[in-house]
């Protein structure tokens, strides 16, 4: 049964807690100075960086020419409080949030926005010890820090043939680097036959080696190690290979999915406690979660801060509305790009936008969505999310959660 009680008694504002300011987080927290009935929550962000990290620009962070961070005074609107600390637990039964500093925040409601990040596979020897992961602002720099110091014909070694790898492997190839790509399957196989043709030729002229069937199974501080037992040196070896997800839901006794995303209803309500609600990539709505991007983030947030403000006014919240754009763009170093046109079920189709023309598109995408979190920090309720019909798997999940 879903309670619908506001939270708001004797005329006291509701105290919100966003946990994460990335794109999903911040456009929640801007989301919730709509306000409901007449009365905007007592907001607070809490995030482990006083900047914004542009994760779509972490890329050109780690080749050194973006440092992919934008100041949060420009992205919060007034009314949102930021508090640089980091959530350590969910306490729903005194309904705080625990943080770090040994300082707890009161709560009425949990915006639960805490994203994704690299996973290096602990079953790949060395992986954990020696390869790069790059998702996060952190990981990032400290590639960086260790790319600057090698020579410019060092081998690097970039594990991953997905969009984040390519992005990778072709900023430094760009550069001059000698790098080489490890698919272990196929290359860019969210990319159509003739997608993945143009970003070969890409890579080609780039000359970065790709190893598409090659798979890594131990990393070494010097060299990879292939499951043939070949041995190919690696001065810097980037990981690119797969995402997880924070584990803060999982420790505070809320129900997860297997990779540790919060479960939650089609209206994005954690099934474990109606006043916690997901958003972005830690988000499993009915057990069938989204793709993890920018696109989703952006979608979700202003739904999940809807969510709330129907709650504190004792409204029943509305269902997810969520659709593809209907194309993904992947930037090939600075002068080049592909702009995949696919329907907005996620599925490609054999067209797709090449060269420079996808590499200023894309660069357009990147100062647009910064634009747009500015744009709704100003003008709260002004951020734009698609529309679409309940996603496969949603009636299913409902029958299992009783929900």
């Amino acid at each position: 049964m879903t309670d619908f009680t506001a939270s708001k008694t004797h005329n006291a504002r509701a105290k919100v807690v966003v946990i994460g300011g990335g794109y999903s987080g911040t456009l929640a927290a801007n989301q919730l100075l709509v306000g409901g009935d007449g009365e905007t929550p007592d907001i607070t962000l809490v995030n482990p960086r006083p900047k914004f990290v542009e994760r779509i620009r972490l890329h050109q962070l780690l080749a050194g020419n973006h440092d992919a961070s934008v100041d949060y005074g420009t992205l919060l609107g007034e009314g949102v409080r930021l508090v640089v600390d980091t959530a350590t637990r969910i306490d729903t039964v005194a309904r705080t949030v625990a943080l770090a500093s040994a300082r707890a925040l009161e709560y009425d409601y949990v915006i639960y926005a805490v994203g994704s990040t690299g996973a290096v596979p602990a079953a790949v020897p060395g992986a954990a010890e020696f390869a790069y992961p790059v998702a996060e602002l952190e990981q990032a720099q400290r590639a960086r820090d260790a790319l600057v110091e090698l020579h410019r014909d060092a081998p690097v070694t970039v594990v991953g043939g997905g969009l984040t790898g390519i992005e990778v492997a072709t900023e430094l190839a760009e550069q001059g680097r000698r790098v080489t790509l490890v698919c272990g399957g196929r290359l860019g196989p969210s990319l159509s036959a003739p997608g993945r043709r143009s970003v070969a030729k890409v890579m080609a002229k780039l000359r970065v080696a790709v190893l598409e069937s090659d798979v890594v199974t131990e990393v070494r501080p010097d060299a990879v190690v292939f499951a043939d037992g070949a041995v190919r040196p690696s001065a810097l070896t980037i990981w690119t290979a797969g995402f997880g997800v924070p584990d803060l839901a999982a420790t505070s006794g809320l129900r997860t999915d297997a990779m540790g995303r919060l479960l939650t209803d089609e209206t994005l309500t954690s099934v474990s406690d109606t006043r916690i609600i997901a958003t972005g990539d830690c988000a499993s709505p009915s057990g069938v979660p989204l793709r993890m991007c920018c696109a989703t983030a952006s979608q979700l947030g202003p739904q999940a801060g809807n969510t709330v403000l129907s709650r504190i006014a004792g409204a029943e919240p509305a269902v997810l509305e969520y659709g593809f754009a209907g194309n993904s763009c992947t930037s090939l170093g600075r002068r080049a790009g592909i702009l995949q046109f696919g329907r907005s079920d996620n599925t490609q189709i054999n067209a797709y936008l090449g060269g420079r023309v996808a590499a200023t598109v894309k660069e357009i995408i990147c100062r647009g969505t910064i634009w747009g979190l500015r744009r709704q920090a100003g003008k709260p309720g002004s951020a734009y999310f698609a529309k679409g019909a309940p996603r496969p798997g949603q009636r299913a999940f409902e029958e299992v959660a009783g929900t």
